[in-house]
């Protein structure tokens, strides 16, 4: 099984490169950074990708063969919601943030994974919500590996002290 442990950081006009294959995946897929799939020609794969890599559509990796590989965002079911006013979509995308839900901002829009509850979430904060599908490519945090998997503590006081509240 080929196994992919990188992804090229130079700009893709920067070299000629030829690319090899195809690996798509849709948002979950290329946030995860370890998972066995298959290329577009049905060739199986070992994603093994340091931690906090998130892939985006474009990307370029290489693989242990040597071959280049190009990410393909696949489309997925999304809900968009459109704003006419600019502070209503901040105050969402915040919202959204704060939550750790994944959103893609756009001029105007955020776009969320299918979800009902969401849906209505975002219709009772006044914007326009419609079913897309497209590729799936929201914002993510430095050090994103974190918004998959593993608690953490949200330890929150509203009172005065004179001691921090740092692990030892």
């Amino acid at each position: 099984m080929v196994e992919i442990k990188s992804k090229l950081k130079i700009a893709r006009s920067a070299y000629k490169l030829e690319v090899k294959g195809q690996l798509r995946l849709a948002f979950d897929e290329r946030r995860q950074g370890r998972l066995e799939t298959n290329l577009a020609s049905g060739e199986a794969v070992a994603l093994n990708l340091p931690r906090g890599v998130v892939l985006r559509g474009g990307d370029l990796v290489t693989a242990s063969d040597g071959r280049v590989i190009e990410v393909i965002a696949v489309p997925e079911k999304l809900v968009q919601a459109t704003y006419a006013d600019a502070v209503q979509l901040a105050r969402m995308a915040w919202q959204l943030g704060s939550d750790h839900v994944p959103a893609e901002i756009g001029d105007g829009y955020l776009r969320v994974a299918a979800d009902a509850a969401l849906a209505e979430k975002l219709r009772k904060s006044g914007a326009a919500v419609t079913e897309v599908e497209a590729p799936f490519e929201p914002e993510v945090e430095a050090g994103a590996a974190h918004a998959h998997g593993h608690e953490h503590d949200h330890h929150h006081h509203d009172h005065d002290h004179d001691h921090d509240h740092r692990k030892h």
